[in-house]
């Protein structure tokens, strides 16, 4: 028996304005130089933004987006016998939305146009109706992950 206590994970506290962890995470995932109000400012207004887009929840939109990017497997390095395999491993529920926030960040950011609010709201929208470069990034690990499937029996 381990003498050591398992740490307990800090979840982001709620989002002032819609009450929602997942927008509080994406805040937080914006930040850049420590300005949270700034990345905050960002976010609502993209929120506003599809929510007159869509005519649509923009929360129920930034869910169904989450859900769509998020991977189910990744593959990440293992060495055996001195040689390095791309092991598939299914990926966990909160793992999974970091990396799908990540995604849909990284993809907003690398999108043509000059306004990040655009970009993100844009990226958002698409990762929603199963299109955008987050998308095209989950199928890649998808298939990364398929083609690696014969060393599966490497897990940890």
């Amino acid at each position: 028996m381990s003498r050591k206590t398992i740490a307990k994970k800090n979840f982001a506290d709620k989002d002032p304005i819609h009450k929602s962890r997942l927008v509080s995470m994406l805040i937080n995932r914006i930040i850049k130089n420590g300005k949270k109000s700034l990345a905050q400012r960002i976010t609502y207004t993209a929120m506003d933004l599809i929510q007159d887009k869509t005519h649509a929840n923009a929360i129920k939109i930034l869910e169904k987006a989450v859900k769509n990017v998020t991977p189910l497997v990744e593959v990440k390095g293992r060495r055996i016998g001195g040689s390095t395999y791309q092991v598939p491993i299914e990926v966990k529920t909160y793992r999974g939305t970091n990396l799908a926030l990540r995604w849909l960040i990284n993809a907003a950011k690398k999108r043509t146009g000059t306004n990040i609010i655009v970009k993100l709201s844009n990226e958002i929208i698409d990762a929603s109706n199963y299109t955008g470069n987050a998308i095209r990034k989950k199928e890649e690990v998808h298939k990364m992950a398929e083609a690696n499937r014969a060393f599966a029996h490497y897990r940890y």
